[in-house]
């Protein structure tokens, strides 16, 4: 694990203001190795403290996965757990399991068929419940995810062959190579190693292909969809993940306590598990482990030192205990980890070998699909009479345009005109109320954006849309989703660094194409709007498209650099790139498109060359008053 957050990009921290002495492998290294050799000698306690810690850190872990990087809350992880407790505990001392079973299994493998079981039912169950859940938006979210939450809960304890209210009894421990695992120092052995191999495995998903587009889920559906990622069925995926790490946590859980009961999984604790990965912080994996240790702890010193300093028993400690956790969520909104990672960057180095060196050999022994360009002259893209109306309002009335490979069609007007809504149809952001869009000469009703990016098209935004604390070069890398082909599993397994390195190659030539090189290693965010534009542009650049669509390509940018973009999307149309560009700027556009349509209140009013454009007195009337551009966003 080089990489101690789900957020830190090599080269993307700022220098160290001192003198390195290690870096996060070698941090964690050390950790592991320094737990290892004090494992033996800690006292009892102490041990059980950890195993608990272990325990509640491995589902922290999905909820940074899944809220944190994700961008999905949830209060009902504490639910899962208890899937994957009880299937063990029902496996492991029903006597109806066992003839089901017909005595196939030995005593010793009971609990690995409990394992088993617990995540297949956790699996069906999160997939049943994702694919409902995650449809909603907003808060609504999260309140689902208490009310199953709660459903599960009371279900545990209503069920007469899951004990009850008082649970099962009599679970037996892990048994490995013949040795029984029935201490909590032998067994926390255990849970603090399946902890680190969750780690390892999340940090190699994140540092992949799919870990960008599950990055990507966190900024919207909407650039995510653009760039060839399926939204809805990421989402569900890693609901799962984050669903069968709580059960692994859960399994664990019964053969160290050795019985079941409801009380451990009620929504109380789904919350505490929340606080945990958000204390630690949200979007970093380490921080899982720190908010996991951190509030266990407090939990065990508040119920010992309370009641002495009150004179009093009760629940004292719940109290105290949210208003420390209201104190640091105010003071650290990102999580405590990300304060203690720019603390140790003085004596933390990034190690030379994070991430994907793009130079490796490895680079070249994967190829990545590759499109063929259309011939010059050949119709990629095609408007029939399109139209779309919002209740009562027209904002584009039977428009009709086509774009062919090896020229750049310009798309002009005034505020108002209805060219954002009718760059959204041709898209696929939105499908028009009538007419027909054609892309590759297939119709395109009613298919999703990602289905536009797989036959070719690729876009940018006239609102950037970038993560922001990511690198140029993982940005840009997001655009060429769709031409690579390794997934999650060969992603946590460092199965994919041939084809990651492939694709890192290519982000990287993008990026030099484009102009912004030495800030391939920045994060996105520090960069000025017109190199954000620019990042978009190489983003969809990576793609490999032969349809390019540019919303306001040269906004924020200065004089040079324009210059530079329009040499850019020259050379793009001498390749055969079928280029479309909505642009407010008249110079740029003019001194660069072969056609230019001109709309206005969402109907063409002119379409040919430049000089024909600039001739047309409708469109010189036109450019004398327009109207608000928002009134048609407002109506969306």
């Amino acid at each position: 694990m080089n990489d101690t957050s789900a957020n830190n990009t090599a080269g993307a921290a700022p220098p160290s203001t001192g003198r390195a002495l290690v870096t996060p492998r070698q941090l964690t290294l050390g950790f592991v190795v320094l737990l290892a050799a004090a494992w033996g000698f800690l006292p009892d306690f102490t041990v059980s403290v950890l195993s608990n810690i272990g325990l509640y850190a491995l589902v922290a872990v999905g909820l940074v996965m899944l809220t944190g990087v994700g961008g999905m809350t949830s209060f009902g992880q504490a639910a899962f757990v208890g899937v994957g407790s009880y299937a063990t505990a029902w496996v492991c001392t029903s006597p109806t399991a066992a003839a089901w079973m017909g005595g196939i299994v030995g005593p010793a493998l009971l609990p690995w068929a409990g394992l088993l079981l617990g995540l297949l039912l956790t699996f069906a169950l999160a997939w049943a419940l994702g694919a409902v859940t995650l449809k909603l938006q907003g808060h609504y979210l999260p309140l689902c995810t208490i009310a199953w939450g709660l459903s599960l809960y009371y279900l545990f304890g209503n069920m007469d062959f899951l004990g009850g209210q008082t649970g099962i009894t009599g679970v037996p421990p892990l048994v490995i190579a013949g040795f029984s695992l029935a201490t909590p120092r032998a067994l926390g052995v255990v849970i603090w190693a399946v902890l680190l191999l969750a780690l390892w495995a999340m940090h190699n998903l994140l540092d992949s292909r799919e870990g960008r587009a599950i990055r990507a889920l966190k900024g919207g559906r909407l650039m995510a969809e653009s760039m060839g990622v399926d939204t809805a069925r990421h989402r569900v995926k890693l609901f799962v993940l984050a669903a069968l790490l709580a059960a692994v946590s859960g399994w664990l859980y019964a053969h160290l306590q050795r019985f079941v009961n409801p009380t451990p999984f009620n929504l109380n604790i789904g919350i505490e598990l929340l606080f945990m990965a958000v204390v630690g912080g949200a979007g970093h994996l380490w921080g899982a482990v720190l908010g996991a240790a951190l509030i266990t702890l407090l939990k065990e010193k508040l119920q010992d030192v309370l009641p002495s300093l009150l004179g009093s028993s009760g629940n004292f400690e719940v109290i105290v205990f949210g208003l420390l956790m209201l104190f640091v969520l105010q003071r650290f909104a990102d999580g405590l980890w990300p304060t203690l990672a720019r603390i140790a960057r003085r004596w933390v180095r990034p190690h030379a070998g994070a991430g994907i060196d793009a130079s490796q050999p490895s680079a070249s022994a994967v190829k990545l699909v590759q499109r063929s360009l259309p011939a010059k002259g050949e119709v990629l893209l095609q408007a029939t009479n399109v139209s779309k109306r919002f209740g009562g309002l027209v904002a584009n009335n039977d428009i009709s345009m086509t774009l062919k490979a090896g020229e750049i069609h310009a798309l002009i007007g005034p505020n108002g005109a209805g060219k954002s809504t009718f760059f959204n149809m041709i898209s696929g952001v939105d499908d028009p109320s009538s007419g027909e869009v054609r892309l590759a000469g297939q119709p395109m009703a009613a298919r999703p954006s990602r289905v536009f990016a797989a036959l070719g098209l690729g876009r940018t935004f006239q609102h950037v849309r970038l993560l922001g604390q990511r690198s140029v070069v993982e940005n840009v890398a997001l655009g060429a989703h769709l031409r690579a082909r390794r997934g999650w599993l060969a992603a946590m397994l460092r199965l994919d660094r041939a084809e990651e390195a492939a694709l890192m190659t290519e982000a990287r030539r993008q990026i030099e194409r484009c102009g912004l090189g030495e800030h391939a290693d920045t994060p996105a965010a520090s960069l000025s709007l017109g190199q954000q534009r620019v990042v978009e542009i190489a983003r969809a650049l990576a793609g490999q498209p032969s349809v390019l669509l540019l919303d306001e390509p040269a906004a924020g940018l200065r004089h040079l650099e324009k210059r530079a973009l329009s040499v850019l999307l020259s050379q793009l149309r001498a390749e055969g790139l079928g280029i479309l560009v909505v642009e407010h700027d008249m110079e740029f556009v003019m001194n660069l498109a072969d056609r230019i349509t001109v709309l206005e209140f969402g109907t063409v009013i002119a379409t040919g060359s430049p000089a024909e454009v600039q001739a047309n007195p409708r469109v010189l009337e036109a450019y004398l008053g327009g109207a608000d551009d928002q009134l048609l966003e407002d109506a969306r």
